[in-house]
């Protein structure tokens, strides 16, 4: 089987060849790749090449697939697991595989296991931990979002808070307390908005900030404050790009309390102290999105920490747990993962998409592999329609769908591109 793939050979270095799989063991399974969305994480790798911690040190020699948010088809399933898995089915992945304490995973560390391909071959170790998932839902980009909401959905559980005189930790965001999600009008928070309002754990008062107009604009638009209410949340956009004393205002709006739980979307040393600084007593500081830079520090108020109780954690990815949280809630039309989706494209335009990704407005880059399409903005697509029918359409139905990719137009996508 040929599979045609965007390969990591080297910091700076990814190139999209088309290779021979070797035959699948007993213990493994033969996929087809449908959807990739692309991660801020994979940049992260492609920059550093041998430098990121989950990248091997021989990549120069044998190359690796690149991308681990993706879904798609089960074409063949080993002798082992055909009392598990049926060819023909769909599948979603949970890429966090933590396998025997390694940091291996799909995207940075296998040479036929990523999500810029046509066609993988899944390795043992994902079926003996249980992440590759069984999915039946219509769509296959939703699966590849579950992935990155099912980091937002572990960052929400993992957070902890405590009562004093006792040593045991309550996980989770405090329910109907006061939250601010920092940085975080771009793809993955717009992702936490979404779960905010909808989970089954809601805070009561969510600030969201951002310094860019357009983007807390967008935002505005997917999220009202009157679809809020109906959550039971009280829900603020605010643009902290020109506030004289940003922390005094955003703890202001909680009438002075600060906030149970903060979530810092960017590695960006003043949001990250902004963060800390706006934290009530026994606040949660979850430093949600990791740096590039293995020196990247922030100064914190141990004062506080010991005063207040306020305390600081950081989450990187999700588990399967998380995952199949994920993908029933948008099953069940709980969670629109595609309000993080703003640019399409084919698996001609994986690479470069991937190194210009910080370059790039908007939110999530949304590859598909069988086809080739330049990277186009969902507010492109009545432009490039005035020469390609196509695009018309899709523009046609992506404004039925209030700006957001839906199922429809994936499904117009796949029948009319190659």
């Amino acid at each position: 089987m040929k599979t045609k793939a965007v390969r990591l050979y080297g910091a700076n270095d990814l190139r999209m060849e088309e290779f021979e799989l070797p035959e699948i063991e007993e213990d493994e399974i033969l996929v087809e790749i449908i959807s990739d969305s692309v991660c801020m994480s994979t940049y992260k790798a492609a920059i550093l090449g041998k430098g990121h911690k989950r990248v091997p040190q021989d990549v120069d020699r044998n190359p690796i697939i690149v991308g681990h948010e993706f879904s798609g088809n089960i074409v063949k399933v080993g002798a082992k697991l055909q009392d598990k898995f049926q060819a023909g089915n769909k599948f979603a992945l949970q890429p966090a595989l933590n396998y025997k304490g390694t940091m291996w995973s799909p995207g940075y560390s296998y040479k036929y296991f990523g999500g810029d391909a046509t066609y993988n071959i899944i390795p043992k170790e994902v079926m003996e931990i249980n992440c590759l998932l069984d999915y039946r839902g219509d769509t296959y980009y939703e699966a590849s979002l579950a992935e990155p909401m099912s980091c937002i959905i572990g960052a929400f559980h993992a957070s902890y808070h405590t009562h004093m005189g006792s040593y045991e930790h309550r996980m989770g965001i405090v329910e109907g307390g006061k939250m601010a999600l920092l940085a975080a009008a771009g793809p993955m928070g717009l992702g936490a908005v979404d779960y905010a309002l909808h989970c089954d754990r809601r805070p009561g008062f969510l600030v969201v900030t951002d310094i860019d107009e357009e983007r807390i604009g967008r935002a505005k638009q997917i999220f009202t404050q009157e679809e809020a209410r109906k959550c039971g949340v009280e829900l603020h956009f605010v643009n902290t790009k020109d506030l004289p004393d940003v922390p005094g205002y955003l703890k202001e709006l909680t009438g002075g309390s600060g906030y149970d739980d903060v979530l810092a979307f960017t590695p960006v040393k003043p949001v990250v102290e902004l963060a800390d600084k706006i934290l009530g007593r026994d606040g949660c500081l979850n430093f949600f999105a990791g740096p590039t830079d293995n020196q990247f520090s922030a100064e914190i108020n141990f004062y506080n920490v010991h005063y207040s109780s306020t305390h600081v954690m950081g989450t990187t990815g999700g588990n399967t747990d998380d995952m199949i949280e994920s993908l029933k809630m948008t099953q069940k039309g709980l969670i629109n993962p595609a309000v993080m989706v703003t640019h399409i494209g084919g698996l001609d335009a994986a690479a470069e998409t991937v190194l210009n990704l910080p370059h790039i407005p908007g939110g999530k880059k949304l590859i598909y592999t069988h086809i080739n399409m330049e990277l186009t903005a969902l507010d492109e697509l009545a432009e490039k329609g005035e020469r390609d029918p196509r695009f018309a359409r899709l523009a046609e139905i992506v404004g039925q769908s209030k700006g957001l990719w839906c199922d429809e137009a994936e499904k117009y996508l796949l029948e009319n591109w190659k």
